[in-house]
């Protein structure tokens, strides 16, 4: 039995949850969201709580399977009811000399030190901000109420300029600490 699982979701107010066979709608004020749930696990909603419970009488997939799904359909509803009433943000800054980045609307525009800047064009449901101030490092803000696009889009952001260790230049998100390590020059005594 998944700790994780036997745990209730609680739906807080102006969130309503309905159930379509095997489909929980989550709607909220920041967006609405759906997830299919495997059949194996039995989603009930009563007293402004989501229960998930194992179905004994599946056979169709192996016990270990279930209290693996059971955890994981939790946590992915879960997401999606703190997404749809609070919402996710992810903020990034651009760490290296000529960094910049400015978006128009969901359009986004990188120029990361290759010959040709990047474009990239997000998502509707995501909302964009950038910002480009004096001696500080160039800043881009990422909200939206779906946990897993959220998380894709910075990865597909980070991948144009992965952090380095050497001298602590890419893309990182706000806070992160980069293990830096010495040069070649360092070793040599």
């Amino acid at each position: 039995m998944s700790r994780i699982g036997k745990l209730p979701i609680v739906i807080p107010a102006g969130v309503t949850v309905t159930l379509n066979g095997n489909v929980v709608n989550v709607k909220g004020p920041k967006g609405e969201l759906s997830q299919a749930v495997d059949p194996s696990i039995i989603v009930t909603i009563d007293n402004n709580e989501i229960l998930f419970t194992i179905d004994s009488n599946n056979d169709q997939v192996s016990d270990k399977q279930k209290q693996a799904f059971h955890g994981l359909y939790r946590a992915l509803v879960n997401n999606m009811v703190v997404g749809v009433s609070q919402g996710y943000k992810k903020e990034m800054e651009l760490v290296g000399v000529g960094y910049r980045v400015s978006n128009q609307g969901n359009l986004v525009e990188f120029s990361l030190g290759y010959t040709h800047s990047i474009f990239i064009q997000l998502p509707g449901e995501i909302k964009v901000e950038t910002k480009s101030e004096r001696n500080k490092n160039p800043y881009i803000c990422l909200e939206s109420c779906d946990k897993q696009l959220l998380g894709q889009v910075c990865a597909k952001i980070r991948s144009f300029r992965k952090p380095e260790p050497y001298k602590g230049k890419g893309i990182l998100f706000v806070g992160e600490q980069i293990r830096r390590k010495s040069g070649k020059s360092a070793g040599a005594k």
